[in-house]
């Protein structure tokens, strides 16, 4: 099984092929997360997210990084936790669609924010473990396919909370 990797720090700082966003049905930047990966690829991201017209629940887009190290923004709506069974489908959905994304454009590197776990309310627990056993899924349907996959911890308790899932 290959490895999922943790990191701990900002986002919007890292290299990879592509980083994830928990982004909003508009795509049109918010807070949190969202509000930093627009902030720091600049305006032509908000120019181009304009162009995609949203993105439902579950779904994934991908743009192009601008400003950031991260060659590409993948923006994935993840759902407003309500403690339904299909919170956890919406959220697996996030994940597995973006690295599906990720494959069709031909990227090898994808970091992950913590999708959900913020002003949408998801437990980061629950959230992580639906994260953990999506991407592991993700890779033994993709054997032959070479992906790093991160995910990437805002802070030391998510990076802890991280750590004790992935081992």
């Amino acid at each position: 099984m290959k490895n999922i990797k943790i990191i701990q720090g900002d986002i919007t700082k890292m290299k990879a092929d592509a980083i994830v966003n928990a982004a909003n049905n508009s795509l049109l930047g918010g807070g949190g997360v969202d509000g930093a990966i627009h902030k720091g690829a600049g305006p032509r991201l908000l120019e181009e997210c304009m162009t995609l017209h949203g993105c439902p629940t579950g779904e994934a887009r991908i743009t192009r990084g601008y400003n950031l190290p991260a060659d590409y923004v993948i923006h994935t709506v993840g759902p407003v936790y309500a403690g339904k069974t299909s919170d956890a489908h919406m959220l697996a959905s996030c994940y597995y669609n973006s690295l599906t994304l990720a494959k069709e454009k031909g990227l090898h590197s994808v970091i992950f924010s913590a999708i959900s776990t913020g002003v949408y309310g998801y437990p980061a627990e629950a959230a992580t473990e639906v994260a953990i056993k999506t991407i592991r899924k993700w890779q033994n349907d993709n054997p032959d396919y070479e992906m790093d996959i991160a995910l990437c911890a805002y802070d030391n308790r998510m990076y802890r909370i991280y750590e004790k899932m992935v081992a």
